[in-house]
């Protein structure tokens, strides 16, 4: 089993691809383009995937991949996020003037920094900004990185836990290149979809009016422009259910009524973390 990521080893990403995959061997990409194409290529079984944080948002490049990727979702999972600043051995946070790290750490700890006053710079990821610290060996460059991070490159934690929020996490998606749909068996389950409405009054009313009429949950819905041109929008939706569910296979022949096109990206079991939440 090889599970491809984006970042460097002791990234988040790397953590959960760990915490999925225990005895898969890592494949770090530099991108999520390159990630999935990992997996389209064969060079990966699946790629572990970050779509959306707590704090800052969605991440905005995968939702645009995911359409044309052809992979599909198998599995979710809910990583904690914790970020320490660290900086080399024996620096003190006195001697900081540069921190480093991804565009998503930088806003998740936008307190420390604050209160800091220091100059942030933006890294490919928050693995890469620690081994560019260790790289440098300047006192006066420290990085927001994971744990792993931290101890994979010898660094010097100079504060713990710098998370603006303590509840901070990331949701993650597994694709592969076989759909893989989890059985309907009475368990929480989760289906991924993208459809395009049709380019008439109200189409988007109606394709959604079936969600509503059958008692289905939608957890989350996002549109997104085909092309340059005026054409009508894709969205992508997440729904509570299995399509085999009566009640979520009436309001998909309904949303068929209205649609152009509508593809099933993902049929898989909801984490633990959605029936605590």
């Amino acid at each position: 089993m090889i599970a491809a990521y984006q970042g460097e080893a002791g990234s988040n990403s790397a953590t959960a691809a760990r915490a999925l995959y225990p005895e898969s061997a890592g494949l770090p990409c530099t991108s999520f383009e390159q990630a999935l194409d990992a997996v389209t290529l064969g060079a990966a079984d699946v790629a572990v995937i970050p779509v959306d944080n707590s704090a800052a948002g969605r991440v905005a490049d995968v939702h645009h991949l995911l359409p044309d990727s052809g992979l599909f979702i198998i599995a979710e999972y809910f990583l904690a996020i914790r970020f320490d600043l660290v900086g080399v051995d024996g620096a003190t946070l006195d001697q900081v003037e540069y921190v480093r790290s991804h565009v998503h750490a930088l806003g998740q700890c936008r307190k420390v920094l604050r209160e800091g006053g220091w100059r942030t710079l933006v890294s490919d990821d928050t693995a890469g900004a620690a081994r560019e610290v260790a790289e440098l060996g300047d006192p006066r460059h420290a990085a927001l990185a994971p744990p792993a991070a931290a101890a994979l490159h010898g660094l010097q934690v100079l504060r713990p836990g710098v998370e603006d929020d303590p509840d901070n996490t990331t949701r993650f998606v597994v694709l592969s290149r076989d759909a893989a749909p989890a059985p309907d068996m009475g368990e929480p389950t989760m289906t991924s979809l993208f459809f395009s409405v049709r380019n008439i009054p109200s189409a988007l009313y109606k394709t959604l009016g079936g969600f509503a009429t059958s008692g289905v949950n939608l957890t989350k819905i996002e549109s997104y422009q085909m092309g340059a041109g005026l054409n009508a929008s894709r969205f992508y939706i997440e729904i509570e259910g299995h399509p085999d569910d009566r009640s979520v296979a009436l309001a998909l022949h309904e949303l068929s009524f209205f649609s152009s096109e509508v593809r099933v990206l993902g049929v898989y079991p909801a984490h633990p973390r959605r029936l605590t939440a």
